[in-house]
């Protein structure tokens, strides 16, 4: 029921009013008090009351914190001395989507065992309902302006920046109060919420921000913002319309954590130049399967400094486990301040690297076989997360998505011929198993 990212798909097929119900009546057997949010999506507001009414029909008192970024959802969580706390959200999917997030009182999203507890409840439809003079309270809280406080608390900029937010319809909006707050000239793109995400799609990809970074780049601004829907993720664009990839922002963010001695955490279809950039300041690299629970669950370890995945999301463990995209875009605006994002890029080299998504039937299968055709082929192999192969000049990489019926390819190696010939050689090996 629950993948990586907790539950997401279509609204009315897999996910319904009916399971954010037994959602809410699972989570409420242990569960004194949760804080609830969500995105823009309209779906959301009949899955919140649905999952809310499990909630308080086990005695759970819910902080209703409405419209909010899924950041603000984690952190709110021991902000208000909660037990956990819920996303109605499908983060970067498409509009037809919807799911149910679950976070720990740290900012970390619940782990595997915690939503195997879950699940095994929805299944056998547990529940501890209460009497009816018992039933759990709901009270809305506005948690958008201490978010932003918290933010911009121990923040200062070098100088004033001119920056684009591109909050994509979604829930992010608290990113341009607090670069405001922090002194930047801000203009937003697609700024009004709107769960059907009629400015760009909600992924906050190269191709889907192509009006960010023409803004930018044609401006004077010298920096450019871009969230998903629920504001997990952050992306950016330096001053020239240049669209960031995630390896070098995670590249850069890692570098600026972190010092001699200490691991950044990455998932397993990370970049080389990460490993090679963060290795010229002493700094060591952790592989994590893909998945921001995973990710935090390595920064929880005392010498990790920070942890991030290409996609967008980043975690700096002294701060919260949870993804939170507004804290990295008030991080990446002082990285701009102090000097500009474009020649903090360029000292990273960079290496050709290949990366698609093929929508398949029945993914578990068709990683299966792949798995035992890869063991059986190559030496060097990793089964961490998907099946990953080291070929000493490069790698590829070939995983099912834990949210879409998509298994994703990866392919990189240090010349463009190499990498070429090692993703033709990953995609020959899924159409074999498809």
């Amino acid at each position: 029921m629950f993948g990586t990212s907790g539950i997401r798909g279509p609204v009315g097929d897999e996910v319904t009013a009916d399971l954010a119900l037994a959602v809410g009546r699972a989570l409420g057997i242990d569960t004194d008090r949760a804080v609830v949010g969500r995105d823009p999506r309209e779906s959301g507001r009949l899955l919140t009351d649905a999952l809310t009414a499990g909630l308080r029909e086990s005695g759970t008192d819910v902080v209703d914190l409405g419209l909010a970024a899924t950041p603000t959802v984690g952190r709110a969580v021991a902000w208000e001395d909660a037990d956990a706390g819920v996303s109605i959200t499908a983060s970067h999917n498409p509009p037809q989507d919807n799911g149910i997030k679950l976070w720990q009182p740290s900012g970390q999203a619940y782990d595997a065992a915690l939503r195997e507890r879950i699940s095994e409840r929805v299944r056998e439809d547990a529940a501890a309902l209460v009497d009816w003079n018992q039933l759990g309270d709901r009270t809305a809280v506005d948690a958008t302006e201490r978010h932003r406080d918290t933010l911009i608390a121990d923040l200062e900029l070098d100088r004033s920046l001119s920056v684009v937010v591109d909050v994509g319809n979604g829930a992010g909006g608290v990113t341009a109060d607090a670069l405001d707050a922090l002194g930047c000239d801000v203009e937003t793109l697609n700024a009004q919420p709107d769960g059907s995400f009629p400015g760009r799609p909600s992924e906050p990809t190269a191709e889907n921000c192509r009006s960010l970074a023409t803004l930018v780049g044609e401006s004077d601004a010298d920096l450019g913002i871009a969230h998903d829907g629920d504001a997990d993720r952050m992306r950016a664009v330096t001053a020239d319309g240049d669209f960031l990839s995630g390896d070098v922002l995670l590249a850069l963010f890692g570098r600026d954590a972190a010092g001699a001695g200490e691991r950044v955490a990455v998932p397993v279809d990370t970049s080389l130049a990460v490993a090679d950039y963060l290795a010229e300041a002493d700094i060591e690299t952790t592989r994590t399967p893909v998945g921001d629970v995973y990710v935090a669950a390595a920064a929880s370890e005392s010498d990790v400094a920070f942890g991030g995945e290409p996609s967008g999301a980043w975690i700096w463990p002294e701060e919260t486990l949870c993804p939170d995209g507004p804290l990295a875009a008030c991080k990446i605006a002082a990285l701009a301040a102090e000097r500009p994002l474009a020649e903090r890029a360029a000292d990273i080299e960079t290496y050709p690297i290949r990366r698609t998504s093929v929508e398949v039937d029945e993914k578990a299968a068709v990683m299966d076989r792949i798995r035992a055709t890869v063991i059986e082929q190559y030496d060097d192999v990793s089964t961490l997360d998907g099946v990953r192969v080291d070929r000493g000049n490069g790698w590829v990489l070939l995983r099912a998505s834990g949210t879409q019926p998509l298994v994703r390819i990866t392919a990189e190696a240090r010349d463009e011929e190499r990498a070429e010939e090692l993703f033709g050689e990953a995609r020959e090996l899924l159409e074999s198993a498809r």
